[in-house]
Parts: C-alpha cells; structure tokens; sequence
C-alpha cells in the first residue's frame, strides 16, 4: 500500500502446562517462554510498531512476593527497549550470583517475567497519543489475586459512548472514554461481581476467608464473566486476558472480524493475531493450528484445562478481507494464495486497458507488499498470452515456417522492478514545498528500461486509500522513465467508507473515492445530493444504531465505477507530467471469488456487519459536511 495506514494490533497469549524445571531439563534454558514471546512478537512486528508491552503471571508465589510483572514501551524500537530490561536482570543475576542463573526458584522470585503466563502485545495507534499510558496490558489491580486482571486485545468498539455511561449507571467513575478502559472496566466489573458471588456462597458454607480464595480461583465462571461483559459491545474484537490467580482467556467478536489463531500441545498453549508465526516458531504443521471461531472465548484454567464456549451467539461471518489484502503476514500458506488470486482476477481488465499490446507495456509493482498481487496478476497475463499463440498457431492449419512458429512463441510479457524504496532516505524539512520534493525521492527508479513515449507502464498496489502518495512522489517518479501511459492497478476495491473495526481510516474526506464522487457531483451540477445526504444523516442522528442504515451509499449511487476510477486518476495526477494515467480497481465480485471465506467488506461496499457501523459511517458523513476533522467513533 502506497499510502502509509494503520492497524490495531498484535497479541500474545502463551501458557505453560509444565513446570518451568521442565523448560529447563528440555531445552536448557528456563527462558524458554520469555524466547518464545519474543521470537511470536518479532514475527507479527507488521501489526504495530509504535508501542509494545509484556505481562506475566507467576503461580505459586508466596504472599509478599510479586506475581505480576508488566513492561510497557513507546520507544522507537519498544520490542527491542522491553526485552533489553527483562534481560538485563539475567545479567545482574551473571555478574552477582552466577550459580544462580540455572536455579529456577530463585529465577522465578528475582526475575519479573519468569513464569507460566505470559501476554504480548504489539500497538499501531490508529487513535489518539503513542504516549506509554495508550499501550497494552492494561492492569486492573486488587490484593485479591483472582480479582487482578490484566488486559490487552486487537479491537475498536463503535458505541464506547455507550459502554461508558453504563459504567456511569453502576457507580463508576471512569478516568477517560476509550474503549480500552471501557473493555477493562466491563469485564473487571463482571469478575468483581463473580467473587463477591463466589464469595456469599462459600461463606454461608462455612469456609475460612483463606480457604475461599483458593476456591473462587478454581470455581470462577471466566465464561459467565465474557458472557455478561460482552453482552452489548460492538465492534470487532480479539481481548485477551489474565486473572492474578492464573486463569487466562481470549474471546472474539461474533463476526469473525478480527483473526485469532491457537496451538495446544501437551507442553503450552499459545494463542496470536497470525498463523504463521505459530507455524514458524514452533516448527508445527498448518493442520495443528485451530482458529478461534467467532463469537467463542478460549479459556485456559489455573489447572490447565482448556475449553472453548460460546460467549454470544455467533453472526454471519464477516472476517476482516483488508487483513487479507494488505496487513497479514504474507508468508501463510492461504493469504498467499487469496493475494495471488486478486492479482490473477484483474489482469482481464488490464488486459482490455492496454488493449492487448503486451509488447509496448511494462508490468511492476509498489510497494513490496504488492508483489504476490503482482505475480498472479503475471500469471493470468501469461495464462491469456499461451492461449493467444494456440490460437494463432491453429489458424496457421499446419502451414508454417519455422520463423513464424518461433515469432509467434518467443511472444513474452515484460516485468521489471521499477522502482526501489530508499529506506535509508529521511528528511526533517518541515515546510511542505521542500518537504514534498524531498519525498518525491524516496523510490529510485530504473532507467533504460523503458521505450520513450511507447511504452505503458502498469503498476499494482495492494489498495489507493487517500492517494497522496501516488499524486505527491509514486507517478512523478515513475514518469521520469519516459512512459506514453502510466495504469495503476489496486489489487482491492475502492475503498469508499471508514472503517470503525480497527483499521485507520475513519475520516470520509480521506478517501480518493468519496473525493472523486463530490468532485463529479460538482462536475454534473447534483450536489443538492450530497445536501440530501447531510440532511438524512442528521435525520438520523437520534435514532438507536440499531436502527440507522448507510444513507451514505446515495453519494455513489449516480456514477458507475469507472466514472469513479477515472476522475480519480483526473485527481491523483499530478500537474507537468507528460504520461496519461489510469486507475484501475478491482471490483467487489472478483474481491469474493479471490477471498471467498473473509468477506468483510464494509469500507468497499457500505455492508456493515454490526449496527454501529451505519451509525460510525453517518457521523463520519456528518464531520465531512461541517468540516470537523476527527474520526466519528
């Protein structure tokens, strides 16, 4: 993706179902665990980069003693900043106590993270400050070990409004409205409720206040608890948590919005945002690794029990599609295939563009994370260039020179890498116009590779957003090489509606497209359209979400999509460039074929899985209308 969005995030649950002597006699190192979280945090380092945070619950520790450990950072690099403390304490015990080092009682009392649960997480804000307050594990604590919980999650909820006066009705006072401490404080209210429960009961039977504590431990209803504190979220969700005492959860929002997948052995069980992170740290075929059905909650007992109930009844299924498109790691076995299957879907309409001049085009990509995209957009051109030269060779009936047959096989497309990104490339000038012609160098291109004024150049991208990126820097650079025609390709639909789910990009302004449909509003003289659109919008303002639907789908409802992709490409081209460009999305049909069990698709089709999505996407409308820059969620 060109232009540069945002994702919320990253998570690691991870428990040892073995004692840590274990760890230590098997692989010769009590760290085992603290690797591990480190080695699954590196891996899913692409879901966020601009905090991290680490929590461990110790079992079996004396009174007086810490239990929980919890770091926290907002550093530029806050893995490496996190995992250099915790290591720093092992230094400590080399240098003082080097006998001590492979004691594992005495690791386990003197070094803050060696224990049996343990939590990540890895923070791209879309929202809000990078301040170390923002970043997860969130701590609620309490001298009761199984009333301290710690929390963190990938998840935006749409009605934190909402969640927050409900907190307000029973007595709380919470210290800000974000739906992290919305989350924190709803479950943390349903577990305080459970003890208290647990509590009455085991009183009345007669027990000693040091015997009820072991016995709400192992009794509490960590499913009752989600039941209850989820009852009215909406949104998209993966939380995880931890309970003082050692039970620990993870439950998903009942759309399947955001991913979670777990591996069970008899050693651990370890649950995280990606598959193949999984896979690759621990060596573990793709059949091994289950994901988290929607609407279920993953439930690891102090005793190492683990169940999987249903915590609301799940809805029709509407996993993240962008994740696939764009945010997940590339290396698993079916995200390959679907981002393969997208660039394979469109090279029909590529095709048509150039009109089936193979000979005077050039196929690349950009960024990096277009190129899966890009070779099954190469192998669907090579699937219609092998058909063509068949044909060409029956229509021949036999008769043939073998300089006919030879020109008409040695027929190839042309793929180079056009251009390259300087990573090494900074620039701390603030005014805009310097500012601009130093980003416009951040790629370097190839040069002699490209006929002058012959050729066109086809790019693809994973998806056009906002399309600065492509106006300010992409289409100057590449319009140095000299090209006649520059088509940019995104491998997604356009994306014409906010998402409130987790993704950055709530603001309607933003988007190339909603651009592009006010533009040609104005052109056609029917922006009493978009005044219509505002006015239902406030219609609708008071209504319960429940009620609200996307009254904003009438913007685009005039113009068929490719009036859209072409004043888009009107709009991103930049002035004094000599190329003619063209953009070229794919459609929503093509998008399903090629991603067929993830089909959440609200930011290209205005479908929103939950009814605080209508709700976001009105409000979003309503800023755009009177200016206000902010996100409506």
């Amino acid at each position: 993706m060109s232009d540069q969005i945002k994702h919320e995030c990253g998570i690691v649950l991870f428990r040892l179902l073995k004692p840590l002597d274990y760890y230590k006699q098997k692989y010769g190192s009590v760290r085992y665990a603290l690797n591990k979280l480190n080695l699954l945090m590196e891996k899913q380092h692409n879901r966020g980069q601009d905090g991290a945070g680490v929590a461990c619950i110790k079992f079996d520790v004396p009174a007086g003693h810490r239990y929980i450990g919890r770091y926290r950072s907002n550093n530029q690099q806050p893995l490496k900043d996190i995992f250099e403390k915790i290591n720093h304490y092992f230094e400590e015990i080399l240098h003082d106590n080097p006998e001590k080092i492979n004691d594992t009682e005495y690791l386990k009392t003197h070094v803050p993270f060696v224990g049996e649960l343990l939590m990540g997480h890895l923070r791209y804000g879309t929202f809000g400050k990078n301040s170390i307050e923002n970043c997860h594990p969130f701590l609620r604590q309490n001298n009761w070990m199984s009333r301290n919980l710690v929390v963190a999650g990938n998840f935006n909820l749409t009605n934190v409004d909402e969640q927050f006066q409900q907190l307000v009705d029973l007595g709380q006072h919470p210290k800000e409205m974000s739906d992290t401490v919305t989350v924190l404080e709803k479950i943390g209210h349903f577990l305080d409720m459970e003890n208290e429960r647990l509590f009455r009961d085991f009183k009345r039977k007669g027990h000693s206040n040091a015997e009820i504590s072991n016995l709400i431990a192992e009794h509490i209803d960590i499913a009752e608890i989600l039941k209850q504190a989820s009852k009215r979220f909406d949104g998209g969700y993966v939380i995880t948590g931890m309970l003082g005492h050692g039970d620990a959860f993870v439950v998903r929002d009942p759309n399947g919005i955001r991913p979670c997948y777990y591996l069970q052995t008899d050693e651990f069980i370890v649950a995280t945002s990606e598959r193949p992170v999984l896979q690759t740290t621990f060596n573990v075929p793709i059949g091994s690794i289950k994901e988290l059905k929607p609407g279920h909650a993953l439930i690891i007992k102090r005793n190492g029990e683990v169940t999987e109930p249903e915590i609301r009844e799940p809805k029709t299924r509407s996993s993240c599609s962008f994740e696939r498109i764009y945010f997940s790691r590339g290396s698993d076995a079916d995200i390959y295939t679907e981002r393969k299957a997208l660039g394979e879907q469109i090279s029909k309409k590529i095709l048509k563009t150039i009109d089936y001049d193979i000979e005077n085009t050039v196929f690349s990509y950009i960024p990096n994370t277009a190129e899966t995209a890009y070779l099954g957009l190469i192998e669907g051109v090579n699937a219609w260039l092998n058909r063509e030269k068949q044909r060409q060779i029956l229509q021949l009936n036999g008769e043939f020179s073998e300089a006919r047959l030879q020109s008409i096989l040695s027929r190839k497309i042309r793929t180079e890498k056009l251009a390259i990104k300087d990573v090494k490339l900074r620039t701390f000038i603030t005014d805009d116009l310097h500012r601009d012609e130093m980003v416009a160098h951040v790629y370097d291109v190839t040069y002699g590779v490209v006929k002058d004024d012959v050729d066109t150049l086809v790019i693809v991208d994973d998806s056009i957003v906002r399309g600065t990126t492509l106006k300010q820097s992409i289409l100057k650079i590449l319009d140095r090489l000299g090209p006649k025609r520059i088509v940019i390709v995104s491998s997604a639909p356009q994306i014409r509606y906010p998402d409130c789910y987790g993704i950055d990009m709530a603001k309607m302004g933003d988007f190339i497209a909603f651009q592009a449909a006010i533009a040609l509003h104005k052109d056609n003289g029917t922006t009493y359209m978009v005044d219509e659109v505002y006015e239902q919008c406030i219609a609708q303002d008071s209504y319960p979400k429940e009620e609200m639907r996307n009254v904003v789908k009438r913007i685009y409802e005039p113009f068929t999509e490719q009036e859209i992709s072409d004043k888009i490409a009107e709009l991103v081209k930049p002035k004094g460039i000599k190329a003619e460009v063209v953009v070229i999305f794919q459609n929503l049909e093509d998008l399903h074929h090629a991603i067929p069990n993830h089909t959440g698709d609200w930011y290209f089709s205005g479908n929103y899985p939950t009814p605080g999505g209508n709700k976001v996407v009105n409000r979003a409308f309503i800023n755009f209308y009177n200016k206000v820059n902010e996100r409506a969620y």
